[in-house]
């Protein structure tokens, strides 16, 4: 790779831009393609498009030879609305698999670096800090509080996002609670659909430690199951 070439790309990377390496096998030729902002090569504007989808790079034939499509995808996040118990697994989990995760809760006697290390933390009211961080499509969220006051309005800005997943904690009953109040607000039914719940694959999970893996595991399958 040439030094310019990785210049570029680490910045893009720095902001959170996708970007795609496509280098010429037999010419070693390269170039870098932005298939969101499409800009590149338009006969490798699709192929670049679905690597970034499925976060794999790939070699594919042109007229031009084979060319091998590296992919710099934007990295996963996963944001969580309240600083609950089930917050804390979650988080943990999902910064190991690779997560940068991010709690929001404006109430400071629950969120704390003591209780949540190594996460980024904000007490903004969440619709607030979602509008601030602006969620883009390798981006989780999930409302964890129970509080229509917290969840609500963080569910209306999430789904208004590219947010790849949306979930809410509670049961059917909670839910169905839930659309009754939002869909009298104004939300349509398309956009309610976008929300996971009660969140979380039914694997019959009762501990906290139990649910957060339902919940990543259903994030997972929505990030990967389509590949």
């Amino acid at each position: 790779m040439q030094k310019i070439t990785l210049q570029k790309i680490i910045k893009d990377q720095a902001i959170g831009r996708p970007v795609v390496l496509a280098t010429y096998l037999t010419t070693g030729e390269e170039e870098l393609i932005y298939p969101l902002d499409s800009i590149g090569n338009k006969h490798l504007l699709e192929h670049a498009n679905n690597s970034i989808n499925l976060d794999k790079s790939i070699i594919v034939d042109t007229n031009d030879g084979p060319v091998f499509l590296h992919v710099f995808n934007s990295p996963l996040q996963l944001i969580l609305v309240g600083a609950v118990h089930i917050a804390q697994p979650l988080s943990a989990i999902a910064t190991i698999s690779g997560y940068n995760v991010t709690i929001i809760d404006p109430r400071l006697a629950f969120i704390s670096s003591e209780r949540f290390p190594n996460v980024s933390l904000r007490t903004e009211w969440p619709d607030e800090a979602l509008e601030i961080i602006k969620p883009d499509n390798r981006t989780a969220i999930v409302t964890l509080t129970h509080d229509p006051k917290l969840d609500d309005p963080a569910l209306k800005v999430a789904m208004k996002s590219p947010a790849f997943y949306i979930g809410a904690l509670g049961s059917e009953k909670t839910h169905a609670t839930r659309k009754h109040r939002m869909t009298e607000d104004g939300v349509s039914e398309a956009d309610f659909k976008r929300i996971h719940g009660p969140v979380g694959l039914n694997i019959f999970a009762k501990s906290p430690s139990e649910i957060a893996v339902s919940i990543l595991a259903e994030i997972t399958f929505k990030l990967r199951g389509t590949q």
